[in-house]
């Protein structure tokens, strides 16, 4: 979702989590049929779209690269964020990179068209390379496609530039589509194939989509024209906005249909609809792009009223598609495809793509459908159901490479009733979860599945999170939350503010607690996790019963309890957990309960080991290492050889009188957002670490080189008169060897106060110390640990 700004001293995580399943064995055959003969490197992979009864039902037959005929290279599987493969269908995706490489697919299905995903490297200014890619039928050149990297290819933190020089490349992929001009039958060869690498060194594909396109539809009877009637112009060369304008007015006045035919229609800004129908010849055939070239903060997009205008009603978009320009996010734009307020309406077979959000509704508003639709490539949210919307629903949609949450439900100030997102299929938000309701009332997440999250988020969450939830508004989880019937992939994963898993579904009481509320998860599969099945942390959450669940793979444990809870397990069966001698991971002690409710496996053995597994990925029960990721793609990549590892310097021992931790190796249990545990040592007292909030107990350690003595510890906070007092409680122990501590000092609340610097020493017991270790456990100013200077004086 869209982000709400910063907050001073501890800015919550972009993260917002969901959940991956599959689960019989009879499903698992099924959701695996499309591998096909696997390539001898590819790894076969649960596939999010041979689910049966469950996601959207989709015109296109999807083919991964990785099982298809090919010359070129299969890379992974890997999870791990800012890799290539991370950020593919299933973890795995085809290389080529050399003239002649190609990656040949066989129909299974007649086709007329085929929608491809894809990855060329970044440019060196970053505003992304244009290249082509030769398109092949049974080995004859049909066509050269455009390919690009414009709409890939963001850095940095929240919310992201387009500097290659900045850290944390992601966004790597984008699809493109081509019509083939005749049907083509079962057993043709339809070829991807490098023609040249002057434009770019790599072509990395994905995957395809092929799909039997039918006619355009013509236009209804008695229905207005856009290009016809009003001078739009279907060849893109002129800005048509005016020309929509008018037409949509004058059917709202005259009670007729508006008809979009075959072209592709530039608009430089929003076109308003209210009480009208506007439909196109099919979502293949009628596009509408474009932005403004001087205010680039307008863009093409179909809107209803803004609420102080009165919003809109009885709306209804059907069979086009919107494929804008969106290469960059700023939450402030209002380019997204469909916005505003649209009440008693419905969004039918339309293709967004290249915008910022496909669909940001603000309420309040009741009763909009979205339903048979695709949303791909966007910078920020699918869809978000922002403030007072009620009785609506996003089903039957397919949601592909969104840059933040799939489907989500943000009451901000208003409440959100009764809505649902059954029966869709959303794969691979690069940031934060699949499916997500922040607060609400009385909401159905059922028959979805949801696969391959990549960072900061799970497959489900259900929480009191980001500003404005809360009970107080009537904004919070309340009534009935039922998530049925959900099948969950290689979902959740790690989030780089924490350091730690994200569960394929979590539940999050950051606001407040979670009280009051029923929730319901039942006849579920979470299948093959990247990290925890289950999670709760940031406050505590109840009423939550898990019924007919079945957990088959999860890279660490299948619960991890970060916070309080009460829940009912009845018929889970946990299976292939990595750490299957303790299952659960719960550091909160009694204050996290499991009733059981009967017929529950693999769930006995708890831990609290302070420390952090290694995930292992199963990929259908057969291990993979991720210590074998491949490497970040570079924004310009050559053929030259990747250097060796450098060898790690030998320690130095610290010397001297004064501080002998600044600049030294710093680590932490966690981090949040750029408070990383490195600001504790360098020597800036308004620089700080801060980890994860409302996930106590939480640590930072340097390393000091070898082992000393130690006299005493200086620990600071920021010296600002804005850091009001605060007492966190906080131990010191130290190590020789990094994995057994000892105390030095217990754990006791240290009072820091800007009046005295805020400055807290501990003098320390006789002791040889090489990794030095603050934990804390509380903090009464802010639900984090926090330190801006860690100092270490030697005895």
């Amino acid at each position: 979702m869209q982000q709400p700004p910063p907050t001073p001293r501890g800015r919550r995580t972009v993260a917002a989590l969901t959940a991956t399943a599959l689960g019989t064995v009879g499903l698992l055959t099924a959701v695996l049929a499309n591998a096909g003969a696997a390539h001898a490197a590819a790894v076969p992979a649960l596939s999010p779209t041979n689910v049966p009864g469950r996601g959207a039902t989709v015109p296109f037959v999807e083919q991964e690269a990785e099982y298809a005929a090919t010359n070129g290279t299969v890379i992974g599987p890997d999870r791990k964020y800012g890799n290539l493969p991370s950020e593919a269908s299933g973890r795995q995706a085809v290389t080529l990179n050399g003239v002649g490489q190609y990656v040949e697919f066989t129909l299974t299905e007649p086709a007329n068209s085929i929608d491809f995903r894809y990855s060329l490297p970044d440019s060196p200014d970053g505003k992304g390379r244009d290249a082509s890619i030769d398109l092949l039928v049974d080995g004859a050149k049909l066509k050269s496609v455009p390919v690009t990297s414009k709409y890939s290819w963001y850095y940095g933190g929240y919310p992201f530039n387009n500097n290659p020089g900045d850290t944390n490349p992601h966004h790597f992929y984008d699809e493109t589509r081509t019509l083939l001009g005749q049907t083509y039958p079962v057993g043709t060869k339809i070829r991807l194939q490098v023609a040249s690498t002057a434009q770019s060194p790599t072509f990395t594909v994905d995957l395809a989509d092929f799909e039997e396109v039918a006619a355009p539809i013509g236009k209804p009877a008695g229905a207005l024209d856009v290009v016809a009637d009003f001078g739009a112009d279907p060849t893109g060369a002129t800005d048509s906005t005016a020309e929509f304008q008018a037409a949509v007015n004058a059917g709202a006045a005259q009670g007729r249909t508006v008809y979009i035919p075959q072209g592709n229609f530039t608009l430089y800004s929003h076109v308003v609809v209210d009480r009208v129908t506007l439909v196109g010849a099919g979502p293949w055939y009628s596009v509408l792009g474009g932005r403004d070239p001087i205010n680039r903060a307008n863009a093409a997009g179909i809107y209803g009223k803004w609420v102080n205008q009165g919003g809109s009603t009885n709306v209804n978009l059907k069979d086009f598609a919107v494929i804008g320009d969106i290469r960059e996010r700023v939450d402030e734009d209002q380019v997204n495809a469909i916005g505003g307020a649209m009440s008693n309406s419905t969004v039918d077979n339309l293709w967004l793509q290249h915008t910022k959000v496909g669909a940001w509704m603000d309420g309040p508003m009741d009763r909009l459908t979205i339903k048979n639709s695709r949303i791909l490539d966007q910078t920020a949210d699918g869809v978000n159901f922002h403030t007072g919307v009620t009785n609506s629903t996003v089903t039957n949609t397919f949601v592909r490479n969104t840059g933040d949450d799939g489907l989500a439900s943000w009451p901000q100030d208003k409440p959100n009733t009764n809505d649902s997102f059954t029966h869709n299929t959303v794969v691979l938000p690069i940031l934060a979860n699949n499916i997500v309701t922040y607060g609400g009332r009385d909401f159905t997440i059922s028959d979805n599945v949801m696969s391959d999250t990549v960072s900061n988020g799970g497959g489900l969450h259900i929480a009191n999170r980001y500003p404005g939830v809360n009970s107080g508004s009537g904004t919070a989880v309340a009534g009935t939350v039922t998530a049925a019937r959900n099948t969950l992939i290689r979902t959740g994963n790690s989030d780089y503010n924490w350091n730690f898993g994200v569960g394929a579904v979590w539940f999050s009481g950051l606001n407040e607690p979670i009280n009051g509320a029923t929730i319901n998860i039942t006849d579920t599969d979470i299948l093959d996790s990247s990290y925890e099945a289950v999670q709760t942390i940031e406050g505590p959450a109840n009423g939550i019963n898990f019924t007919n669940v079945n957990i088959n793979g999860a890279g660490t444990y299948a619960v991890q309890a970060q916070a309080a809870a009460t829940m009912k397990f009845t018929n889970v069966k946990a299976t292939n957990i990595a750490q299957s001698a303790t299952p659960i991971h719960n550091c909160v002690g009694s204050g996290f309960v499991i009733t059981d409710g009967g017929g529950n496996s693999g769930l006995t053995g708890s831990t609290c080991s302070g420390t952090w597994p290694t995930p292992v990925w199963t990929y259908n029960g057969v291990p993979s290492n991720p210590g074998t990721s491949s490497p970040s793609p570079s924004p310009s990549q050559s053929s030259s050889p990747s250097p060796g590892p450098s060898t790690s310097p030998t320690p130095t021992c610290p010397t001297g009188t004064g501080n002998i931790a600044q600049g030294k190796a710093a680590t932490a249990s966690s981090s949040n957002q750029s408070y990383g545990a490195g600001n504790a040592v360098d020597g800036d007292a308004d620089s700080y670490w801060e980890s994860a909030n409302n996930a106590f107990p939480q640590w930072v350690q340097v390393d000091l080189g070898c082992a000393v003595g130690l006299s005493k510890v200086t620990l600071k906070l920021p010296p600002a008169s804005a850091w009001n007092t605060r007492t966190q409680t906080l131990a010191v122990s130290g190590s020789t060897d990094g994995s057994s501590f000892t105390t030095l000092a217990a754990s006791a609340g240290r009072t820091f106060d800007p009046a005295t610097g805020n400055t807290v020493t501990i003098d320390l017991p006789a002791n040889s110390v090489r990794h030095l270790r603050i934990t804390v456990t509380g903090n009464t100013g802010w639900p984090a640990g926090q330190l801006s200077e860690l100092q270490a004086f030697a005895s």
